[in-house]
C-alpha cells in the first residue's frame, strides 16, 4: 500500500489496483501538487462536507467514473449532482472490494457554501474515516476537536498511519493533536491541514518533534509512505 499526501487534507492511498483518494481540496488549494484535470481515481472517500474537502470531488468523479463514498446527508446532496455515491455514517462501515471504510465521529461542522447562489447547505455530520486494506490501517481524522474516545478508537482501531489535523482555530492545534497521538498510538503520524490560510499556520516539523518517541513526519506535498 503506498499513501501520498498532497497537502492540506488530501490523500491518495494505492491499494488493491485501485486509486483511493481522500478529501481532494485540490483547485484554489497553492499547497497542493496535483492538477485536478489530470487527477485518475476510482474512489473518493469524503470526511465532510466543507468546500476545502469537498473541493474537486464532482468533476473528478465524472471524469473517472468514480465511486463516492462520505456521510449520508453529504452522499445524498452528491447523488443529486449526478454521482454513484455510498452512504455511510458514524460507527458504519463497510467492505468493499478495494477495502473496508468505517467513519468515526469528528466534532466539528459540515456544510457545502454555494458561492453564487449565497446559500449554505447542510451535509450531516462530519466524520473521521478508518480504512483497513492488506492488513493495515489508515485513520484520517478529518476535521475535528479533540475528544476523549480518541482512546476507545485507539484501542479497538490501532492505526498504522494517523493523518492527524493540527492547524488550530478550525480544528485541534499542535498541543491537543499531541494528546490525540498519544491516545490513539498509531505506528506512524502525519500531520494534515495547517499552512493552507493564514489563521490555520503551524510548525509541523516542531509538532512531529514534540510527540516524540512516537514516530513522524511533516510530508511535502507529493511525499509517500509504503505500507
Amino acid at each position: 500500500m503506498k499513501v501520498t499526501y498532497h497537502g492540506h487534507s488530501v490523500v491518495n492511498i494505492e491499494t488493491n489496483g485501485k486509486n483511493v483518494l481522500i478529501d481532494p481540496f485540490i483547485s484554489g488549494n497553492e499547497l497542493c501538487d496535483l492538477n485536478a484535470d489530470d487527477v485518475k481515481a476510482d474512489v473518493i472517500l469524503l470526511t465532510h462536507g466543507h468546500n476545502d474537502h469537498v473541493g474537486d470531488t464532482v468533476d473528478i468523479a465524472k471524469r473517472n467514473d468514480a465511486l463516492v463514498v462520505a456521510p449520508f446527508e453529504l452522499a445524498t446532496y452528491l447523488g443529486w449532482q449526478g454521482l454513484n455515491t455510498h452512504p455511510l455514517h458514524i460507527g458504519g462501515g463497510y467492505t468493499f472490494d478495494f477495502g473496508r471504510v468505517k467513519l468515526t465521529q469528528a466534532f466539528h461542522g459540515s456544510s457545502y457554501t454555494e458561492e453564487e447562489n449565497q446559500k449554505i447547505i447542510y451535509t450531516g455530520m462530519p466524520a473521521g474515516i478508518l480504512f483497513e486494506a492488506e492488513g493495515k490501517t489508515v485513520y484520517h481524522m478529518g476535521d475535528t476537536a479533540l475528544f476523549s474516545d480518541m482512546k476507545m478508537i485507539g484501542e479497538r482501531h490501532p492505526a498504522d498511519l494517523l493523518f492527524v489535523p493540527i492547524g488550530d482555530n478550525f480544528t485541534m492545534g499542535p498541543e491537543d493533536a499531541k494528546q490525540a497521538v498519544e491516545w490513539l498510538k498509531p505506528k506512524f503520524t502525519v500531520p494534515i491541514h495547517y499552512d493552507t490560510f493564514p489563521p490555520i499556520k503551524q510548525d509541523a516539523k516542531a509538532f512531529v518533534e514534540s510527540i516524540s518517541p512516537q514516530k513522524g513526519q511533516a510530508l511535502k506535498a507529493g511525499e509517500s509512505v509504503d505500507l
